[in-house]
């Protein structure tokens, strides 16, 4: 008993100290205020897929689809499972099968874990200091899955945003690098088919014209990225087909006859590339704005693109959407890599009967809104 006593004292006062730096730590973390951030899904409007080829592409940011990540502070660095697309528990056997047979083994947390990891062995490459407060970060999204419309990247893209103004190093990751780091998480750590067009566009948001020469991108690791007015466009449509579209499957093919230097790939490439340089012309302010010039070029781009591919690698249903916008006087491409179409309807189309059309035949069809360009907050 005299022993018991004796210890109580110091029982006591550890208790006290722990009490003393639990209530320091929950009011440091709750002087921290969670930061969240957003990135919108992108069309290809011209040049896609040449931007893999170091081609040329003008994307657009579009706001009706984002992805959006939230960091808040933590004691340890943790990540929350989207209960929808991260799914843990299943109702049945019969459930987790089907649940993996139609969006596979693939969630959200994975890209979030990626950038992170690329972000850290980033500023430890380059000599910027981070400090050691821990997150934790959870995220929503309401892209598509496997439509084109980047939905991936946009979460990647929305956690990187999160950790720049969590570390605030914001003016120490130039804007025109953030891109790459980002394709790094994907594509390195992660094994995902991608390239830069989605990753920069999810950046600098608006409307961009990049040129993906070669040489440039050699010299200066990136290639040239050049804000457009989107105020100039036209008003454009979305269709979207929510049957999974697996564009690693669709560029395979065609990526090792151009790694073959195939002529004819080569040339295609190289006409897709000049179906953008050419609609930065018809979309340059200094112009007459041409609508039909820009349609041409969109459907340029598209018979391109299923030439060199063909039929059986672009899908049916991508190939059905392209027909029906062209059926109800609309000009129509790939937005991406399948999935979804991007659409300029000329005057006088019939979108009542569109939109009818998609509804029978399971499609949606959607007003794009473009997304504003990237503040100068934002880039700093």
């Amino acid at each position: 008993m005299c022993r018991l006593t004796s210890l109580v004292p110091g029982l006591i006062a550890a208790c006290a100290a722990r009490a003393f730096a639990l209530r320091n730590t929950v009011r440091r973390l709750m002087d921290c205020e969670a930061v969240g951030r957003k990135a919108y899904a992108r069309i290809g409007l011209l040049g896609n897929p040449s931007d893999g080829y170091h081609g040329k592409t003008i994307s657009v940011a579009v706001a009706n689809f984002w992805a959006e990540v939230t960091l808040r502070p933590s004691e340890r660095i943790g990540f929350t499972p989207h209960p929808v697309h991260d799914p843990l528990s299943f109702t049945g056997l019969d459930a987790l099968a089907e649940r993996l047979e139609r969006e596979g083994y693939y969630g959200g947390v994975r890209l979030l874990m990626a950038i992170c990891k690329v972000f850290v062995q980033h500023c430890t490459a380059k000599g910027i200091p981070l400090h050691t407060r821990g997150f934790n970060l959870s995220y929503e999204t309401n892209i598509p899955r496997q439509a084109g419309l980047s939905g991936s990247s946009a979460i990647v893209c929305a956690a990187l945003s999160c950790l720049m103004e969590h570390y605030q190093v914001s003016d120490r990751l130039p804007l025109e690098e953030r891109p790459n780091l980002i394709l790094q998480a994907e594509q390195q750590e992660l094994g995902i088919t991608a390239g830069l067009q989605d990753r920069v566009i999810q950046v600098y948001g608006g409307a961009v014209y990049m040129d993906f020469d070669e040489p440039y991108m050699r010299e200066h690791g990136h290639g040239r990225y050049e804000r457009m007015d989107a105020s100039i466009l036209p008003p454009l449509w979305l269709l979207i087909d929510d049957r999974p579209s697996d564009s690693a499957r669709i560029h395979a093919p065609v990526r090792k006859l151009w790694e073959a230097g195939d002529a004819i790939v080569r040339q295609a490439m190289h006409r897709i590339a000049e179906c953008a340089e050419a609609g930065r012309h018809v979309l340059d302010h200094q112009h007459k704005f041409d609508a039909g010039a820009l349609g041409e070029l969109m459907d340029e781009n598209f018979n391109l693109r299923r030439k060199t591919f063909g039929d059986a690698a672009l899908g049916e249903h991508n190939l059905k959407m392209v027909e029906l916008a062209r059926q109800f006087g609309g000009s129509a491409k790939f937005a991406g890599s399948g999935g979804a179409v991007v659409v300029w309807l000329r005057e006088g189309a019939d979108i009542s009967g569109l939109q009818a059309a998609c509804e029978d035949t399971g499609f949606t069809l959607v007003q794009v809104q473009v997304a504003p360009p990237t503040s100068h907050q934002q880039e700093l």
